[in-house]
C-alpha cells in the first residue's frame, strides 16, 4: 500500500490522467472517476514516498547507505540533495540510513555530500585570517614609529604635560589655547597626546552623511591646530602620539581602502601613514602595539589598551582607564571625565592613578556632553625616588595655571 493506505497503481493513474487532461476536473470527466476521488490520488501522488511505501533494507551497513547517497547525488550534481529529494529518488526508508546517522546532515557529513564540523570549521577559520592578513602588514609600519624621535637629558626632575581626547575640529579652541600656552611656558620634557587627537566620524559608529564627509579638513585640523603650534613652542620637547580607538579605528579603514580613504588619498598625494598623522613632519612618537588584525569588540578594545608608555620608570600614559591595573602612577582619558584615585604597592608605595578630562568642547551632538570635565593633567617627577605629582588644570570659563589667568572671553 502507498500513502495513506492508496495502492500505488491508482497514485500512478491519477498522476497521468491529470497530466494528460491538464486538471482534475477535466480527467475526472474523461475518464468517468469520481472528482473528489481521483483529486485526493492526485494529491497523494505529490508526496513523498512513506516508509511503508519504501524498502527497509536491514541487511545494509552504514558503507551501503553511504553509497546509496552518493549514487542519488551523482545523477544530477547541480541538485541540492535535501532530504525530500533523496525520498524522492531513492528505494530505501528513512530507518534504513537514521539508523546509523541520526540526522540527515550527518549523514551528508559522513557521505562526503557536504563539509564535516572539523572541515567547516578549518575554512572558517582560514577565512577568518585571510579576512585581516591586510590588517598584519599594517602593523608593522605604524610600530617602527614608538622611539623614533626619543629625547633624553640627564636632569633628575622632569615634566610631563598630557591631554586626551582632543578629537580634531571637535576640540574646544580655548581648551587648546590655554594648553599650547602652557605648554610653551613650562616647556615640558614631554608632551603626551593621550589617545583620540583624532574624531573622524567618517570612520565611526555614529552615521555621517557621505555628503558631508571632510576627513582631509579633520587630519589638516591636527597638524596645523595642534602638532605644528606645539612642535614651534616647545622644539625641545618629545612629543608622543598615543593610538586611542579613534586613531586605531583609522588605521582599520586605511588598511580596507573603505571610500571616506579614498577622498583623502583624492587629497592627500604621495600618502604614508606618517605623513598622514605628521609624524616625521612633527617629530612625533607614534606608540602603537595593537594588533590591527583584532577579531572581536572585545579583542579590539584589549588590543587598544596595549598602546601605552611609561616614562622615567614611574609614570604610565595610558587611554583607557585599565591602564591603573598595570601598578604605575598614571593618567588615562577616553571617558572625558576627571578623576583620581588613591593607590599603593610596595614599589611606590601611596600613589595616584588620575583619570584626565577631554579636550572635546562639551556641546557634542551624539553624547551628553555637559557632564565631561575639560582638563589636562601635569605630572612633575623625581626620577630618582620615582615620585609623582600630578597637577590638574581645569578649563571651564577660565583657567589657572601657577599665578597666570585665562578667560575665555575677555574680561
Amino acid at each position: 500500500m502507498g500513502q495513506k493506505g492508496y495502492k500505488p497503481s491508482d497514485l500512478k493513474r491519477a498522476a497521468e490522467l491529470v497530466a494528460e487532461h491538464g486538471t482534475v476536473s477535466k480527467a475526472a470527466k474523461a475518464s468517468g472517476l469520481k472528482r473528489s476521488t481521483l483529486n485526493e490520488h492526485y494529491l497523494a501522488s505529490k508526496v513523498p514516498l512513506s516508509e511503508t511505501a519504501s524498502m527497509f533494507r536491514e541487511d545494509w551497513t552504514a558503507d551501503d547507505c553511504r553509497a546509496e547517497l552518493q549514487r542519488i547525488a551523482n545523477i544530477d550534481t547541480t541538485k541540492v540533495i535535501s532530504r525530500n529529494y533523496f525520498r524522492n529518488h531513492s528505494t530505501i526508508s528513512e530507518s534504513t540510513w537514521n539508523r546509523y546517522f541520526g540526522t540527515f546532515e550527518e549523514f551528508k557529513r559522513q557521505s562526503g555530500i557536504i563539509l564535516t564540523r572539523p572541515q567547516h570549521n578549518l575554512e572558517k577559520q582560514i577565512a577568518k585570517h585571510a579576512s585581516v592578513d591586510n590588517y598584519r602588514a599594517l602593523n608593522i609600519e605604524r610600530q617602527d614609529y614608538g622611539d623614533k624621535y626619543l629625547r633624553a637629558n640627564t636632569a633628575r626632575f622632569k615634566t610631563v604635560m598630557v591631554a586626551s581626547d582632543l578629537h580634531d575640529h571637535e576640540c574646544d579652541p580655548f581648551f587648546l589655547g590655554v594648553f599650547i600656552d602652557t605648554c610653551r611656558r613650562i616647556q615640558p620634557d614631554v608632551i603626551s597626546l593621550n589617545g583620540d587627537v583624532f574624531d573622524l566620524p567618517e570612520f565611526g559608529k555614529y552615521s555621517v552623511d557621505p555628503r558631508q564627509w571632510g576627513p582631509v579638513g579633520r587630519i589638516k585640523f591636527v597638524h596645523e591646530r595642534v602638532l605644528a603650534p606645539l612642535r614651534e613652542a616647545c622644539p625641545d620637547a618629545q612629543i608622543d602620539m598615543n593610538e586611542g580607538n579613534h586613531e586605531f579605528r583609522l588605521m582599520r579603514h586605511l588598511a580596507d581602502s573603505t571610500p571616506a580613504l579614498k577622498a583623502i588619498l583624492s587629497d592627500l598625494h604621495g600618502f604614508t601613514i606618517p605623513k598622514l598623522l605628521g609624524l616625521d613632519k612633527y617629530e612625533i612618537n607614534y606608540i602603537a602595539k595593537a594588533d590591527l588584525a583584532a577579531y572581536t569588540l572585545s579583542n579590539i578594545k584589549e588590543e587598544v589598551g596595549r598602546n601605552y608608555r611609561v616614562y622615567f620608570d614611574c609614570l604610565m600614559t595610558h587611554h583607557y582607564p585599565e591602564g591603573a591595573s598595570l601598578g604605575v602612577p598614571g593618567v588615562n582619558g577616553h571617558h572625558h571625565n576627571w578623576h583620581v584615585r588613591s593607590m599603593y604597592n610596595e614599589r611606590y608605595g601611596s600613589y595616584q592613578w588620575v583619570q584626565g578630562g577631554a579636550g572635546h568642547k562639551r556641546d557634542a551632538t551624539y553624547a551628553n556632553g555637559e557632564k565631561w570635565s575639560m582638563n589636562f593633567n601635569i605630572a612633575h617627577i623625581d626620577t630618582e625616588k620615582r615620585h609623582v605629582n600630578f597637577e590638574c588644570v581645569s578649563v571651564t570659563d577660565f583657567a589657572v595655571v601657577g599665578v597666570k589667568y585665562y578667560y575665555r572671553d575677555p574680561v
